[in-house]
């Protein structure tokens, strides 16, 4: 499956790739764009090991695909200098020190949320991320909506979820046949911002434009299928009756082919289905977001803690520990080794893709549609936070979220040392 071409200016030995990787695991911070922005620096401008204009192409095909970009972006680049194992390296130590961490966290969580002071921390973390996803949807709209046709798929997705409960995956599907359908009747709305910048082919041999062999893409599948049921068989098989682990593992695998549109996009899809499940509160998904937000790793890693709760408030014959321990792991491998099996079983080809209109018409519309998802996820923040159940309205979180809005929309402050500071004012509060 090594099938990479030497692309790097400033090739790195093994060694010198392995440190750079085990060292990001520890330190990527700020989310999806903060982490593209820490790669390029290091990997394009400081090392050289990769060019420009492969960077970008890279990060177009990774835009491309359900998961998410950052995560597959280092995945990318990993298998670009090193084959397979250069990718199982790079994703590895981008996710490790987030998945350890996390569980950490969980099990603060689980175990001691009901202290006065911990609760009071959450309590204030909770506020801060009501403004976080705000600000994020914000972002996103104006970024994302260049176009008032594209308002329109904003507002249908937002009223499909919201009222009539369609479901993500057939929202996705929708968005994506209606880009489809956009850009046969005006093409003239989706402008260079909506297609990649380079053309199959104007920079490249010309067999790097050719399609993916029939059988790579068999040996490839077949090999992850095979990895997928080495996990599976054992969870299913040892699974107690009353154990929520089968389903997790099918649920977030489920998911993870479905989650166009980022971290905010899949979370709400996930909210969705873990809350009626009766998995976990809606308060404890809201938790979930502001812990992903000051851990280093993939913000996706919120459904590693909502994982973790699963198991441990349906532990089956396990201790709750144990099955937290499990859910959460569970859950980590279903989301993310479909993103292994994505860059792994597409990346010799990223040229083909990058370069097909109907996929960039398709992934706008989608695009477009997803700033209706994370509206309907903000919705659903806010009413947690600010309405608990069978409690009194939270005045103390409005004013945390009014403050942090106003930090994030004048300052552009941290999202971490948002939540830090909403955190110990929550703390603080806890003891008056």
């Amino acid at each position: 499956m090594d099938t990479q071409a030497p692309t790097s200016i400033n090739a790195p030995t093994f060694r010198e790739f392995f440190r750079y990787w085990l060292r990001l695991g520890f330190m990527n911070f700020g989310g999806p764009a903060g982490q593209i922005a820490m790669m390029h620096k290091d990997i394009v401008e400081v090392r050289g090991w990769l060019e420009e204009r492969l960077f970008w192409r890279a990060l177009n095909f990774c835009m491309l695909l359900p998961g998410p970009e950052a995560f597959q972006l280092a995945v990318y680049i990993g298998w670009r200098l090193f084959g397979c194992r250069g990718g199982v390296v790079a994703g590895v130590f981008f996710l490790l020190p987030s998945v350890a961490l996390m569980l950490c966290l969980s099990w603060l969580v689980a175990a001691h949320g009901n202290l006065p002071v911990v609760a009071g921390v959450f309590r204030g973390v909770a506020g801060a991320v009501v403004a976080i996803v705000g600000y994020a949807l914000w972002s996103f709209a104006r970024r994302s909506l260049r176009h008032n046709i594209f308002w329109v798929f904003a507002a249908v997705s937002f009223v499909l979820g919201q009222f009539l409960r369609v479901p993500f995956p057939a929202i996705v599907l929708l968005a994506g046949l209606g880009g489809l359908v956009l850009a046969h009747v005006r093409p003239e709305i989706f402008g260079p911002g909506d297609a990649p910048p380079q053309t199959c082919g104007a920079q490249d041999a010309p067999q790097a434009c050719k399609l993916p062999p029939f059988t790579y893409g068999v040996k490839v599948y077949a090999v992850f299928l095979g990895i997928w049921l080495a996990v599976a068989v054992p969870v299913f098989v040892l699974s107690s009756p009353d154990s929520v682990l089968p389903e997790i593992l099918i649920f977030y695998s489920k998911a993870s082919f479905v989650t166009f549109g980022g971290a905010y996009a899949v979370l709400s899809y996930v909210a969705d289905a873990v809350v009626s499940n009766g998995w976990v509160s809606r308060e404890q998904v809201v938790l979930g977001l502001g812990l992903a937000e000051t851990t280093p790793g993939p913000l996706i890693m919120v459904t590693q803690f909502v994982g973790f709760l699963s198991a441990w408030n349906h532990p089956g014959e396990s201790s709750p520990l144990v099955a937290g321990i499990l859910g959460g792991l569970v859950t980590t491998f279903g989301m993310f080794l479909p993103s292994f099996l994505f860059v792994f079983s597409r990346a010799p080809y990223v040229e083909v893709l990058t370069a097909k209109p109907r996929i960039a018409a398709a992934l706008t519309g989608i695009t477009a549609a997803v700033v209706g998802v994370v509206l309907k996820l903000g919705i659903f923040f806010g009413l947690s936070t600010f309405f608990p159940a069978g409690l009194p309205v939270d005045f103390f979180a409005m004013t945390l979220a009014a403050a942090s809005g106003f930090a994030l929309w004048r300052w552009s402050a941290g999202v971490h040392v948002l939540v830090v500071v909403c955190g110990a004012a929550g703390a603080a509060w806890s003891f008056l």
